[in-house]
């Protein structure tokens, strides 16, 4: 009777072992699925970009400077790729707010604001970065999930034995970035 008692025992803790392993696992795929996601919008921005910049190039020549940070920012945020998330989020707010200068840039261009192919690439643009926010946001829905369960007890004893860690927020590092953006027309 004691070893059914024992057998029955130790089953039931493997059961909630695998339980909670088989828990962690989806949580960190979901993870790695949000992260993806973002890639997906990050790669879809940066086909974009150099084609909104050619067609600023033919109205706004002289502004070359404007032009060449939004290309370097674009190229800093591709290289860190394969970088952990803060250091991703960085180079992606930096490219953000060059392109924010891009198009305060064709403010002061009348033809280039009227300009069809400058619109619709604008539209995609906006349309991109709307993409990516709710991609960013996803992303730390899932963080969050699964930051719960490596903290949450008993999960955070097996997750601790297993090896899995905490995941970072994508945050907005530059506090300019939280600020309403300006308009003006």
């Amino acid at each position: 009777m004691t070893t059914w008692i024992i057998l029955g025992l130790i089953a039931v803790v493997l059961i909630a072992m695998i339980a909670m392993y088989n828990s962690l696992i989806r949580q960190k795929n979901r993870v790695d699925e949000a992260w993806a996601d973002i890639d997906v919008q990050l790669k879809r921005r940066y086909d974009l970009i150099p084609n909104l910049v050619e067609t600023v190039k033919g109205y706004a020549a002289h502004e070359k400077e404007t032009l060449e940070r939004v290309i370097s920012a674009r190229n800093a945020a591709m290289a860190t790729s394969t970088g952990g998330a803060q250091e991703r989020a960085e180079a992606e707010n930096a490219l953000s707010s060059t392109l924010k200068s891009m198009f305060a840039l064709a403010e002061n261009y009348p033809n280039l604001k009227a300009s069809e192919n400058f619109l619709e690439l604008q539209r995609e643009l906006t349309d991109t970065e709307d993409k990516i926010q709710a991609a960013r946001r996803f992303y730390n829905g899932n963080v969050r999930d699964y930051n719960i369960k490596v903290q949450e007890f008993p999960t955070n004893l097996f997750a601790r034995v297993m090896n899995f860690k905490q995941r970072q927020f994508f945050e907005i590092e530059e506090p300019k970035e939280r600020e309403a953006v300006q308009v003006k027309f």
